[in-house]
């Protein structure tokens, strides 16, 4: 799992065994985006990523600018790895319940 661009762009993120949900792939994701960038100002987006998995479509988003991503996820083990992969892409986190 990989940022394609933006200021992330080709960070990997190598989401446990345990989880049972797998990442959107890179080339479904590239498709996606290439479609969005051209009919999109990401900085001017808040962004919901209902059922985020991995969370590998909100990363892109953050990469790409979008200021406000908001990820919802109920499996507890995706969560972990969620908090973990935005911790280390430094960015801010906020989380409710």
């Amino acid at each position: 799992m990989r940022v394609i661009s933006g200021e992330f762009k080709g960070r990997v993120f190598n989401p446990p065994a345990n989880l049972t949900v797998r990442p959107t792939t890179d080339r479904a994701k590239e498709s996606l985006f290439n479609i969005l960038n051209n009919h999109v100002d990401f900085t001017d987006l808040d962004a919901l990523d209902l059922f985020a998995g991995t969370g590998n479509i909100s990363y892109e988003l953050i990469s790409r600018g979008v200021p406000s991503v908001t990820l919802v996820e109920r499996d507890p083990r995706c969560i972990v790895f969620i908090k973990s992969t935005l911790g280390k892409l430094g960015t801010p986190l906020e989380m409710s319940s």
